[in-house]
């Protein structure tokens, strides 16, 4: 039964967000019912957790974790890669694509992984980490299932360009798409702003609610039908990653952890990348802004920096441990953004500066969540090509240069 008006005025008193009916009067029956259906979706008993916020960013003890470096790699790849194969023919492993973005920063309306980064042919982001995840199926000579996360602002545009494109070739029975749920964006006060006089300002929860987005869209029942017990999730703005990568899947199984977590070396102690860490003696990640001087000179014993590597968004984590972690909630993020609303008028405004918070969870508080896992190191040059700009550091200049080294023909 869709909620009723009476309902949506009961449930935004007891969150002091009356204000997002203001216009209900104005509007025709169908986008008051879309409104009542946005507020019975959206989790409201989160907002007012932006009033003592501070309290939430507090870090525990931050240790060093050291990483399985390149030399380690190669001593044990043959073993490695094996399992790795393995566990790949043996259907063990799901890959999942976090791709909810828009290529806003890239100049593009578009989705981000319909931006075309060819120069002499067309080459689409999503293309590249089609192709990436297509070497491990020839490699293993199985299909692996590929869920594709996207948001309610471009679900629909990005399964028509990939139905288009023929899936770049990928089989289309092993392609699952579910679309990543939205948190509700406020001012300072935590009143949900408007977006339209019959929607709420709203934007997705963060790359650690895949899961939760996952299992709400009834995917998990699938994965535990398949036998699926790994799942390697990777963002959809880096061209070079490898997916479904044998060494990197047969080493976190072999060393039994609970997670494992591509890494790169940093090319400066102040990049821009979070860095493994032991919080507490937990596993977790320091984000680069967090980084003291003392720990940006630390040592380890080799005398290289203690927390010198890098997380690229490339994890496989174990199903048994995400189906647990699932039951509590993971920690909230309160993030200060600029958020297009109506004014007290009713206009639409696209703020210069930012004006409200964004509520996030983060795939940092998985890991934290569980008790091991493996930073594994990998050759930034081959497997780190981010797409964050148009020009300039992580860019779509920068991408196509690590394109071409790798022999990728642009």
């Amino acid at each position: 039964m869709a909620m009723t008006l009476g309902q949506a005025k009961e449930k935004l008193a007891k969150y002091g967000q009356e204000h997002v009916l203001k216009y209900y009067g104005e509007l025709s029956s169908e986008e008051q019912q879309a409104l009542l259906d946005q507020v019975e979706a959206t989790d409201m008993s989160i907002l007012a957790a932006c009033r003592h916020k501070e309290d939430l960013a507090r870090k525990g003890v931050i240790t060093p974790l050291a990483a399985m470096q390149l030399e380690e790699i190669e001593a044990g790849r043959a073993s490695f890669e094996a399992t790795g194969i393995r566990a790949i023919k043996e259907g063990e492993i799901g890959a999942v694509l976090l791709a909810g973005g828009m290529g806003t920063r890239l100049g593009s309306e578009d989705p981000k992984g319909m931006y075309n980064i060819g120069l002499t042919r067309e080459l689409y982001i999503f293309q590249c980490i089609i192709n990436n995840l297509t070497d491990a199926v020839r490699r293993a000579d199985t299909w692996i299932h590929l869920f594709i996360m996207t948001s309610d602002k471009n679900h629909q545009v990005t399964t028509e360009f990939l139905k288009e494109h023929k899936y770049f070739g990928y089989r289309e029975e092993y392609i699952h798409f579910f679309q990543q749920e939205m948190s509700a964006a406020t001012d300072y006060e935590g009143k949900i702003y408007l977006e339209g006089k019959g929607r709420l300002s709203t934007s997705p929860n963060g790359n650690g609610g895949w899961f939760v987005s996952l299992r709400n869209a009834g995917l998990l029942d699938m994965i535990r039908e398949k036998g699926i017990q790994w799942l390697n999730i990777f963002a959809v703005d880096n061209v070079l990653q490898r997916i479904a990568d044998p060494c990197f899947i047969g080493a976190t199984i072999e060393k039994n952890c609970a997670v494992g977590a591509k890494v790169v070396r940093k090319n400066a102690p102040d990049e821009k990348v979070g860095v493994m860490c032991l919080e507490d003696g937990r596993p977790s990640i320091v984000e680069y802004y967090e980084l003291t001087e003392e720990m940006m000179n630390a040592r380890d014993a080799k005398g290289d920096p203690a927390y010198y590597f890098g997380v690229i968004l490339n994890y496989l984590f174990r199903v048994a441990d995400l189906e647990r972690m699932a039951v509590g909630n993971l920690p909230l993020h309160i993030v200060e953004r600029k958020i297009p609303c109506l004014d007290q008028q009713g206009n639409p405004v696209k703020p210069e500066e930012p004006n409200g918070y964004k509520y996030e969870n983060l795939v940092l508080d998985m890991i934290h969540q569980l008790d091991s896992c493996l930073p594994f190191e990998v050759v930034r040059e081959k497997e780190f090509a981010p797409i964050k700009n148009k020009t300039g550091v992580d860019s779509v200049e920068s991408a196509r240069e690590l394109l071409q080294k790798n022999g990728v023909v642009l």
